[in-house]
Formats: C-alpha cells, sequence, structure tokens
C-alpha cells in the first residue's frame, strides 16, 4: 500500500482498553495443571539479570499466562552483542526458543526457512497483536503473500536528532530556531571551536553512521537493507527507478560537507575508529554534541541522563518510512516450534496486555521500579539500572506495545502521541511493502558489503578525502557487483508494482 492509513481509533482511545485484543481465556488453565512451554527469546542492551531474578519475573508473567491462555514462559534473555549468534545457533541446534526478535535480518530467516508462516494462525490467536500495528505495518513482514512476523509497536518514524548541550548554548547565545539540516550547523560548530577549543563540536557514533540517516530528507528507502548496514542500491524521492546513493550529488554534498568539518575539527580525528560512544565523550567534557537516530521527543531526558547536562535537541532530518522501517524489529515464530498457535497467543499478551509487557520490560514493582503515577515510574532509592536485580528497559521499543509500556518518570507528556502520530502520518516510500529477495546476490551482496565497509565511515565522518577516494569508492562498488545488486532488486520491483495497480 503506498498511501498512509490513520487508524481510526486514536493513541488515547486505544490506550484506554488495556485488555483490547486480549485473547479471553483461550486454552485456560489445563485442569491436569499441565501447561504449554514456551521460550521467550528477547535481546537486552541493559546488563543480563541473575537466575534468581529472571525467574521471578517469569513466575509473575506466568501467574496471569497459565489462566489466560494455558502457557507457562522461559524468558531467554540475550545480551545485544551476542543476539544474531545465539539465536541463529538456536535454530541451528533445534534448542527450544519459539519466540524471537530478527532486528533487521527477516528476509534472512524467511529465506533460511526459519520463521514459521503464520498466515493461517495470526488472525485467530493475535488478533490483539495486529490491531495495534495495523493491517497496513504487517504488510511488511510478508512475502509471496505470506505472513512470517509481527513487528513491534513502537514509535518507528525515526529522525536524526541532535542533542547539544544547553548551558554552552545559552553561554554563546547559539540560536538553532533556523536549523533545519547538517548544512545549518555550520556556523553554530564555528563559534563552539572558537570557545571551546579542546572540544569536538560534534561527538562521532562510535561505528555508527548516523549522518547518512540525515539523507531521509532526501527520501531515500533502502529497498530492505536497513540503515546501520546501507548497502546503497536504493530509491530517492518518488521514483520507482533503483539507483546507487552513493554516486547522487545529495551523497556527494553531504561527504564534502563532513569532510570539512573534520579539516576545521569540528569533528574528532578518531571519529572512525573510537569506541567512545557520544554519551560518553560528552560526560568527559570533549563534546559539545552527536547525533542519535530516534522517535518521539522521549530522547533528550533519557541522553541528559546519560551524559550528566541537560540537553537541548534540534531535528536535522524528518521521518521518512520504508519497509524497513517498520519491519527491522519483528517478531518471529520459530520454524520448530511445537505449539505456534500457543507462541501467537503468548506473543499477542505483550502487544495487548500492560501487565505482560512492563513485567518483561521492568521488571518487579516495588523491587526493580516504583510507581511515582498510572504511567510513570523511577528506580527504587539508591537504585538504578545497574543495581537493581532486572531491567530491560532499553528493550522498550523492541518488547511487543511500547505504548503500553510504563515510562520513566520525567518523559513528555505527548511523547507516546507524537510517536503514534508520526507513525502514521511521515511520508512514505512509494515501494512501501516491498522487500527484496537477495538469495540470486548473495556473493554481490558479500563483497560489496566488504566494499562499504572500508570507504562509508571514513567518507560519511570526514577523515578521508572524498575528491580522490569517492571515485576508489564507487569503481570499487561497481568492481563487487553493485549494478547486478541494483538490476536484480528493480526487476523485483517492477513485478511487485505491477501486482499493486
Amino acid at each position: 500500500m503506498r498511501r498512509n492509513q490513520l487508524v481510526s481509533m486514536g493513541l488515547a482511545a486505544i490506550l484506554a482498553l488495556p485488555g483490547a485484543g486480549m485473547i479471553p481465556n483461550v486454552g485456560a488453565a489445563a485442569e491436569d495443571g499441565e501447561y504449554t512451554k514456551i521460550v521467550y527469546a528477547y535481546w537486552m542492551a541493559d546488563k543480563i539479570p541473575g537466575e534468581e531474578a529472571r525467574q521471578s519475573v517469569e513466575e509473575a508473567i506466568n501467574e496471569i499466562t497459565r489462566e489466560e491462555i494455558g502457557v507457562e514462559v522461559e524468558l531467554m534473555p540475550i545480551e545485544a552483542g551476542e543476539r544474531a549468534q545465539k539465536i541463529n545457533l538456536a535454530l541451528a541446534s533445534g534448542e527450544q526458543m519459539d519466540i524471537y526478535n530478527t532486528v533487521g535480518d527477516l528476509n534472512t530467516y524467511i529465506a533460511n526457512n526459519q520463521a514459521y508462516d503464520i498466515t493461517d494462525l495470526v488472525h485467530e490467536h493475535a488478533q490483539g497483536a495486529v490491531d495495534q500495528v495495523s493491517e497496513t505495518f504487517l504488510q511488511t513482514t510478508s512475502k509471496d503473500g505470506k505472513i512470517y512476523g509481527i513487528p513491534a509497536d513502537k514509535g518507528i518514524a525515526l529522525a536524526d536528532n541532535l542533542y547539544y548541550r544547553l548551558d554552552i548554548a545559552e553561554e554563546l547565545g547559539l540560536d538553532f530556531s533556523g536549523v533545519k539540516t547538517l548544512e545549518d550547523l555550520t556556523p553554530i560548530f564555528e563559534q563552539v571551536a572558537e570557545a571551546y577549543p579542546e572540544m569536538v563540536p560534534l561527538a562521532s557514533g562510535a561505528g555508527g553512521l548516523e549522518p547518512v540517516n540525515t539523507m531521509q530528507n532526501f527520501e531515500v528507502d533502502h529497498l530492505t537493507d536497513v540503515w546501520p548496514k546501507p548497502l546503497g542500491a536504493v530509491l530517492m524521492g518518488d521514483s520507482l527507478t533503483v539507483e546507487n546513493l552513493y554516486a547522487s550529488e545529495e551523497f556527494k554534498s553531504l561527504i564534502e560537507l563532513m569532510h570539512g568539518w573534520y579539516q576545521k575539527g569540528y569533528i574528532s580525528r578518531d571519529a572512525v575508529t573510537t569506541t567512545v560512544k557520544p554519551e560518553e565523550a560528552m560526560a568527559a567534557g570533549k563534546a559539545f554534541s552527536f547525533i542519535r537516530y530516534q522517535a518521539g521527543n522521549y530522547g533528550v531526558i533519557e541522553e541528559s541522563n546519560l551524559t550528566g547536562y541537560d540537553l537541548g535537541y534540534v531535528r536535522v532530518s524528518q521521518p521518512y518510512l520504508d519497509t524497513a522501517s517498520v519491519n527491522a524489529v519483528t517478531w518471529c515464530i520459530s520454524s520448530q516450534c511445537e505449539h505456534p498457535d500457543k507462541a501467537l497467543e503468548f506473543l499477542n499478551l505483550t502487544y495487548t496486555d500492560e501487565r505482560i509487557v512492563n513485567l518483561i520490560v521492568f521488571g518487579i514493582e516495588g523491587r526493580d521500579y516504583v510507581k511515582t503515577s498510572d504511567t510513570e515510574l523511577v528506580f527504587p532509592e539508591g537504585e538504578d539500572a545497574n543495581t537493581v536485580p532486572y531491567t530491560a528497559q532499553i528493550s522498550c521499543g523492541v518488547v511487543g506495545s511500547q505504548f503500553k509500556q510504563l515510562v520513566h518518570e520525567g518523559t513528555p507528556a505527548d511523547n507516546g502521541e507524537l510517536m503514534y502520530r508520526e507513525n502514521h502520518e511521515a511520508k512514505t516510500s512509494p515501494a512501501f511493502g516491498f522487500t527484496f529477495d537477495s538469495s540470486d546476490v548473495k556473493a554481490e551482496y558479500t563483497a560489496a558489503t566488504n566494499v562499504v565497509n572500508q570507504y562509508l565511515p571514513g567518507l560519511v565522518w570526514g577523515s578521508i578525502d572524498p575528491e580522490t577516494e569517492l571515485p576508489k569508492f564507487l569503481e570499487d562498488l561497481e568492481r563487487a557487483g553493485l549494478n547486478d545488486i541494483i538490476a536484480a532488486k528493480q526487476e523485483q520491483l517492477d513485478a511487485w508494482a505491477a501486482g499493486q495497480k
């Protein structure tokens, strides 16, 4: 579907229905005391909880699920950096893992027959989740007319936000009112560099490619490739002609700007190689600003807490939705799952039941967090994310529905409404709903990815000269087979577009 569809009920109405879409006592508690065991794997950027803390959360969940759906759940928290490895190992070894998240690799799991075809089950056993995310967004997890997952219900209309120290901005009288793009930051960075020569105006992303995302302003659809791995075979604007992003004038202008900033000292000399997070650099007094790719307006509170400074923020790109914007964080049922109906029923509860989703994300009330209102929480006195027995707070945008979750005290009151509205009002790609099958160009993908990894970080963070290195980059991409990838995408896209008429 090429046109946005506003969900008929507003967010407030949806949130007022905590049980909306729940499966009412489907397979209620078994009379003989036997329950279906479902293993739920989810990644955590917080510390992995100890066994006792994890089991206490499991038991609190099971007190609900035994009665509601006749299921007992085993939680399988996975450290974020080990997610792909451990999920692939479980899928390959036959270890029970019924529900898992694809995090950008949905098409790979589908191609490898590791995702269960839930087409005939999803509306019967997880209609509440479908209602929550919308039928339109569910299209993004389909291939050849079959449904393979449910996207997380979160802020998906992401934009690049520049976070900056308010104290310095106020001291120097910096005016961000006219900032709409990266180019508009040049005079601001010039003032910061002059006043604080020991500080870089813009901290790099510690391996991230955040400036690439600002090209959303040129309405770039990566056609199934996700933004952290921008291969370069894209659509731009309203065109349905696949082209090489890196050969565009827009990309050339971006890297020329970044190289100029690098030469002037606006970006750190180790921008490409550093492992220091931008928040850490700012906390150490070594950076004035950094870019983060986020939804809503809660990020400024979160980033302020992480850096220890009051921050301001300004958007340097606008949200633009393509298929990968929605399905990058998708929940799948393992193709080896023995009870996919029950797995879907539990997955459904993570989208529809506040009790379940808040247990998974925040743990046990009173021990791991304290409510300060019906919707807000804080850590217990003297505790934080590193000391409470259990928290998966950083996975708030991964687990089920983010709109059913508590929020940290101080979150802007309109954050949820803003995320919800932009999810359904942001401009969408003309290829929204299209997914690319890369199985016929696997070798070319590998070769082109190696070239991108070699050149792109240096070009994006300005450490290499685009005048000499961009031509080499383009030549090596062509030699690696990017043109073959572009042709394959174009062929599949044309067939998809013909079917939309």
